[in-house]
């Protein structure tokens, strides 16, 4: 399969043009030549050195991961840099990348995996970045918040540090908002929207009190841990292509 085509699909499936504005990532096609042969794919959360060497080690052609290595520009390509995109160059793996566009995405995203797994109904944008959303909000029928607990302990990948729950909210879990990764600085939104319960990655050092006064729920379920169902699904969708997929399981328990 054509690199230039498996970069299309995505860009158009995950509209990576609308969010040119508004992220910091340079997404779409990273590093590779304008055109090649695509044979077998690799997929990873994050774009390191150590999965650049591990793609390469599978023998994939390209490297598709959620994080990438330009945020607004690469002024030198040195240290930390340069171990990163030399295992690409020198094994020839081309890079694509899909950061916000993959985190809210209501079918293949982030957010839309942990919606997923809490079984979450009515679901709808949440997390306003400009025009887009990166985000998701669902209603759930009920469940507990232990039951939610329990379920993302034993479902996300949070390299065994397991999930926080600061428990300011009621019992039973009625209202949801999902923002993955760094989602932290959406509470307040996640309030004004009235729910009971935020599920993000990584907490901040503020997360406490501002859930402890508006009596909300919040579970972070790492970083890493809430951000490999968009590249799972993207490798999925290669899968269905007839292309050879490697997933790269990279988890950093933050």
């Amino acid at each position: 399969m054509k690199l230039s085509e498996i970069v299309s699909r995505y860009d158009e499936r995950l509209r990576t043009e609308d969010y040119a504005d508004v992220d910091a990532s340079a997404n779409g096609l990273q590093v590779g030549p304008d055109e090649r042969e695509v044979t077998h794919v690799a997929f990873a959360v994050d774009a390191v050195a150590e999965t650049a060497a591990a793609a390469a080690d599978v023998g994939a052609d390209l490297l598709v991961t959620h994080h990438g290595l330009s945020w607004g520009g690469i002024e030198r390509v040195t240290g930390r840099q340069y171990g990163r995109v030399a295992p690409l160059i020198e094994n020839d793996v081309a890079l694509y990348v899909s950061h916000l566009p993959l985190d809210g995405h209501p079918e293949l995203g982030n957010a839309a995996g942990v919606a997923d797994l809490l079984d979450l109904d009515d679901v709808e944008g949440f997390g306003a970045v400009g025009p887009e959303t990166v985000g998701l909000r669902g209603r759930a029928d009920g469940l507990s918040r232990a039951a939610v607990h329990d379920t993302l302990s034993d479902e996300l990948d949070h390299g065994g540090t397991g999930v926080r729950c600061l428990d300011f909210g009621p019992e039973t879990v009625e209202d949801v908002a999902v923002l993955t990764g760094a989602g932290a600085d959406f509470l307040d939104e996640a309030v004004a929207a009235g729910v009971d319960t935020f599920v993000t990655g990584e907490p901040k050092g503020k997360t406490y009190h501002e859930a402890k006064e508006a009596g909300i729920n919040v579970f972070c379920g790492t970083h890493y841990g809430t951000e490999t169902f968009g590249v799972r699904s993207l490798l999925a969708l290669a899968d269905s292509w007839g292309v050879e997929t490697t997933y790269l399981d990279v988890p950093t328990g933050l």
